[in-house]
């Protein structure tokens, strides 16, 4: 009689044997850190990442720049928001009141649309 023939594995990251358990997939932290990695940057590409990381930063920074010291509120126009660079696409949450006002915010700031291209700068205040 014949032992059956086992398969032999191989590390997903760098191809070397496996041994141990039958459902391992890599042969230490560093591979398996390393595979996983690689397989995150082929998702998307890190330029994009990079790019909407930047225009978030922006975003905040323009709607930290309107708030004047110690205010937590102020009012700007559309247009003025667009020649400090301001990207409307880019925000990371929005917050509905009870009432159904949108704000839509750059991490701790954030904008309410009023009327006539108004806006008003809100700076969220730490729980």
């Amino acid at each position: 009689m014949t032992a059956p023939k086992t398969e032999t594995r191989t590390c997903l990251a760098c191809g070397a044997v496996l041994r141990g358990r039958i459902d391992k997939k890599y042969c230490n932290d560093y591979c398996r850190n390393n595979y996983n990695n690689l397989q995150k940057q082929q998702a998307v590409p890190p330029s994009l990442i990079k790019d909407i990381n930047n225009s978030l930063l922006k975003n905040r920074k323009v709607l930290a720049s309107l708030l004047p010291e110690g205010e937590d509120t102020a009012k700007a126009t559309k247009d003025k928001l667009l020649r400090l660079g301001f990207h409307f696409k880019y925000l990371t949450h929005i917050y509905t009141t009870q009432t159904g006002k949108k704000y839509y915010y750059c991490y701790d700031y954030g904008y309410l649309p009023l009327d006539n291209d108004w806006f008003l700068i809100v700076r969220k205040r730490s729980d």
